[in-house]
């Protein structure tokens, strides 16, 4: 099946958290069910991240369970950035390509980058129909959650970097 990219979505956040407190998140992919819409099933092989790692996952209401395969193509540490193929339901493909970029101490900015595929005909038609908000609102909503998560993880963290710096 011959697949047709028609759409980017490239949202960027400013995180209140260091680039290593994201990162850890995008890495650990048995826990993305903690702050992104997906119920993770299976992670093989388990571990943190590694080329060739496969997750399994679905979403939406329970008796209905749209399932999603996230697979690494890519992991630079050094710069904080990977990419990942993810395949949906109907034939819907996603490259995600994700960066971190250190802007202070306690901050980053985190750039997203989907490039959705659908396939050809009448398929691809029905498809770029059912997820024609979702091909920006649901890169927007990840980035969003992502934000959450990172920035709670970092909470407790600044607030005691801070107490030591009152004494």
């Amino acid at each position: 099946m011959e697949l047709t990219t028609t759409q980017a979505s490239c949202p960027t956040a400013v995180v209140n958290a260091p680039a290593d407190v994201v990162w850890g998140l995008l890495t650990e992919p048995a826990g993305w069910g903690d702050f992104f819409d997906v119920r993770i099933t299976r992670v093989q092989p388990t571990g943190p991240a590694a080329v060739g790692q496969r997750i399994y996952g679905e979403s939406g209401p329970r008796l209905l369970h749209l399932k999603f395969e996230f697979e690494y193509l890519a992991i630079d540490a050094d710069h904080y950035r990977l990419i990942l193929n993810v395949r949906l339901p109907f034939g819907i493909t996603v490259r995600e390509d994700l960066n971190c970029v250190p802007l202070q101490r306690n901050q980053c900015r985190v750039n997203y980058r989907c490039d959705f595929g659908f396939p050809k005909g009448w398929r691809g038609a029905v498809a770029r129909l059912a997820m024609y908000r979702e091909r920006d609102a649901g890169p927007v909503d990840s980035l969003s959650r992502l934000k959450r998560a990172a920035e709670r993880r970092h909470q407790p963290t600044a607030l005691v970097d801070a107490g030591q710096r009152g004494h």
